[in-house]
């Protein structure tokens, strides 16, 4: 296929039905994380404990994307998707009703996090795995633009939270999520899409086996299709370690602004707002100007050492620069997902997306949990902003060895016609 190829449209019924049902979602979603997050460090008043309730968010996630991922290669990922919807739809609204009544546990919070962490990690995968099945040929990079972009509009609803949860409280926020999610759930039911996959993945079963053993057999094969892969073993090393400085940012960031300045949070949501800008522009550009192939690597590999310096050193400067240095990390945030994502689901079989997804899911989480704990530890006997510095220069670091010195495979994936 060349670049001169003409796609065919992208905005077909199914593709309509899952992009708006993840607007959905997303907002309602994007509204009540944030106030559980401000919740958790109003009542610790501790970057360790905030990282720990963090990591029971993020802990599932080890496991359950390989399970799922396996399981998934063989069943409807359409009917997980929007199963698993109608699911977290009642843990929200259940949760939402006990706070409601006065009642709080941490612990059962923390259990309740776990739970959503868990549904979370399954969701992931089946929708990774689902959605490049809705988008027609030739429109790869412009449905993940368009992707992109709509999660980064679904953050327009932090300042609301902060607002709302300080004039109401979480109980109303989880409560407006549960329905969201209802929604959404609803509106994927009606997808029609037809899983061929399934019927193919059945030719591999293997006769008189136990269905653990199968599955043991399936993620065994995730696997090994990763590291014969040699350009998506580089690529998902390299999201290994970007993912260990996503974590230490997620936890060193909210709270040092907190702690910095006044109205803290605030400030944090400003100079944020300005990466997001970044990826609702970056995103928009995507949608409109396709990346010619024969570029396509060596513009992601600068992109992910030019945003793991910015996002290093940012917190050293004055606002107006934070700003600057925040949108640049948006715009290059917004390049590297769609080069990345639009190239790896476009390569890999529709019959093992499911054990890819979860294979570069589970090690990407695996560098989550280091850098969250890693944070947590370090911030209560090192600077915060020190911390950070050092985990983005890691982050750079493991650009050039892997990204860098596995080019020719993985330029074969990222410069290949969608």
């Amino acid at each position: 296929m060349s670049d001169d190829f003409e796609p065919k449209p992208l905005w077909t019924r199914d593709f309509t039905i899952i992009t708006l049902g993840s607007v959905v979602s997303m907002f309602g979603n994007s509204m009540s994380g944030f106030a559980m997050s401000l919740m958790v460090l109003d009542i610790s008043e501790s970057t360790l404990l905030y990282s720990i309730y963090i990591a029971m968010f993020t802990l599932p996630q080890l496991i359950m994307p390989i399970i799922s991922g396996a399981l998934l290669d063989r069943f409807s990922r359409k009917r997980t998707i929007y199963t698993l919807d109608f699911i977290s739809a009642a843990l929200y609204l259940i949760m939402a009703a006990v706070l409601a009544s006065g009642w709080f546990s941490f612990p059962v919070f923390a259990v309740y996090c776990f739970i959503l962490g868990s549904i979370q990690s399954i969701y992931i995968v089946a929708y990774e795995s689902f959605y490049p099945l809705l988008i027609s040929e030739g429109n790869y990079q412009k449905a993940y633009s368009i992707a992109s972009v709509l999660e980064t509009l679904s953050a327009v609803m932090v300042p609301v939270s902060t607002f709302l949860y300080g004039k109401i409280g979480l109980a109303p926020l989880l409560l407006v999520n549960g329905i969201c999610f209802f929604i959404a759930a609803i509106m994927e039911t009606q997808i029609r899409a037809e899983e061929h996959y399934i019927e193919k993945q059945q030719i591999t079963k293997l006769e008189g086996h136990h269905p653990v053993k199968q599955v043991i057999t399936d993620i065994g094969e995730g696997f090994r299709y990763l590291s014969v892969e040699k350009g998506l073993l580089a690529v998902a090393a390299y999201f290994a370690f970007s993912a260990i400085c996503g974590g230490v940012s997620s936890v060193i960031v909210l709270p040092y602004f907190k702690r910095t300045f006044t109205n803290g949070e605030y400030w944090f949501m400003f100079v944020m707002a300005f990466s997001l800008a970044g990826r609702a522009i970056g995103g928009m550009i995507h949608y409109r100007m396709k990346i010619p192939a024969a570029y396509r690597y060596a513009v992601a590999f600068a992109v992910y050492v030019i945003i793991s310096v910015c996002e290093g050193i940012y917190l050293f400067f004055p606002f107006p620069v934070m700003m600057l240095l925040c949108f640049i990390v948006g715009i290059g945030g917004v390049t590297s997902y769609t080069i990345r994502i639009s190239a790896t689901q476009s390569y890999v079989p529709d019959e093992k997306k499911g054990r890819f997804n979860g294979a570069f899911n589970m090690l990407s989480t695996v560098g989550a949990l280091v850098g969250e704990f890693a944070a947590g530890i370090l911030s209560e006997s090192f600077p915060e902003r020190i911390v950070l510095l050092a985990a983005m220069l890691l982050c750079a670091l493991a650009a050039v060895l892997f990204i860098g010195g596995g080019r020719k495979q993985v330029a074969a994936i990222y410069n290949r016609a969608e």
